[in-house]
């Protein structure tokens, strides 16, 4: 799981910018939402449109695609804009078991020059600095001419897959067990041989699983994959009898909806179930951007506690502007990050716990009144 991430010049995080996963001493949702080693199951972003939320989020995403999307470093998507370096850095700690496990690596945009280390509780296994490289993981290797906008660490995986070493071979699995999700334009993106788009989904696993969600959490609706269906008044059936499409059925109308037709709330939470299911079940990351797209605030709500009580090792790391969210029968305060953006000096935030607030307080209050930052400063439409 991961437990910690320090950006510093990444995107719109001028600044060096710690987001901290581990818990602090608040005792309430001690069990469903902290792991036993400690390590928060969860973090939301709060703040205004354009503050840089997501960019907490793609600091994660970043490392995941790097390693398992064959994907280079483009310099000029990751440098932040308004500062006069040319560099940033990304350092990410992992708990696996009990071990810690810490990756950094830099990127020099002018001087096209990547510098990575790894280590395992302080122990180096890995260092890079440019073109030539040092592995420790199975025998001491040295290597030179890589690829200078290309990880060593996923080069070295690919290479070894990390053989006699457990720990490491765990990290990756955790890794590939994870998934960025955008709900606003419905993008799934799986690091494993998974695939979680919908359609491909149902056509491997079927709709059991889904209707079984719907049916315990009382959706009253279910959904189908056919060529046909059939209604009182209405038969839908594909042009081409190879080709199914998705229904959804709801209880007491005896006439199918075409997912084309469904509700945009519907149909984002269909295509979030597949990938929100697994790593719920599983050990991973869920991350999820624009969490809030089309979904009721009962709904955003019993997707949280779902998550945070079925999941053991796993984490949903998201973004959402619902503040009904901020609620300590939800999401503990140091599960909760503000980030607002202040012009040249770019987007900085605030851990909810920094602020101590009591359990009984109401923070989505606190927050709409500007205890913990993060909010907007439009100006009253009504005022003169």
């Amino acid at each position: 799981m991961i437990s910690k991430l320090v950006m510093k010049n990444f995107k719109s995080f001028k600044s060096e910018t710690t987001i901290d996963l581990t818990k602090t001493n608040y005792k309430v949702l001690d069990i469903p939402n902290v792991c036993e080693s400690g390590v928060l199951k969860g973090t939301m972003f709060v703040g205004a449109n354009a503050s840089g939320k997501s960019n907490a989020l793609h600091a994660i995403r970043l490392l995941l695609d790097l390693l398992f999307m064959e994907k280079e470093i483009n310099s000029g998507l990751f440098v932040c804009l308004f500062s006069d370096m040319s560099e940033f850095s990304l350092d990410y700690y992992f708990k696996i078991d009990s071990k810690e496990i810490r990756y950094f690596f830099e990127f020099d945009a002018e001087k096209t020059m990547l510098t990575e280390k790894l280590y395992i509780d302080n122990k180096v296994l890995l260092e890079r600095m440019g073109v030539t490289a040092k592995s420790y993981i199975t025998v001491n290797e040295n290597y030179s001419d890589l690829d200078k906008e290309t990880l060593f660490l996923r080069t070295v995986y690919f290479n070894t897959k990390f053989a006699g070493n457990e720990t490491l071979r765990k990290w990756f699995d955790f890794l590939q067990c994870s998934i960025y999700l955008n709900a606003f334009d419905r993008k799934v993106l799986s690091y494993g041989k998974q695939d979680f788009m919908i359609t491909k989904y149902i056509e491997e696993k079927g709709t059991a699983e889904i209707n079984q969600f719907f049916k315990d959490y009382n959706f009253d609706q279910s959904i189908d994959y056919a060529n046909e269906a059939k209604g009182d008044h209405v038969v839908i059936k594909y042009h081409k009898d190879e080709e199914k499409m998705l229904f959804f059925k709801r209880k007491g109308i005896n006439t199918p909806i075409p997912y084309v037709e469904e509700s945009l709330g519907n149909r984002t939470l269909l295509n979030l179930l597949p990938a929100f299911l697994f790593v719920a079940q599983n050990k991973g990351m869920l991350l999820i951007d624009e969490f809030s797209s089309g979904f009721h605030n009962e709904l955003e709500e019993l997707l949280v506690k779902y998550f945070m009580n079925t999941s053991k090792k796993s984490q949903m790391i998201f973004v959402s502007h619902s503040t009904n969210l901020l609620s300590t029968s939800l999401l503990r305060p140091d599960q909760i990050y503000s980030v607002e953006f202040d012009g040249q000096n770019g987007s900085y935030i605030k851990r909810f716990s920094d602020e101590q607030p009591r359990v009984a307080q109401n923070i989505e209050k606190m927050y709409l009144s500007g205890v913990f930052g993060g909010l907007p400063k439009y100006k009253d439409a009504y005022e003169n």
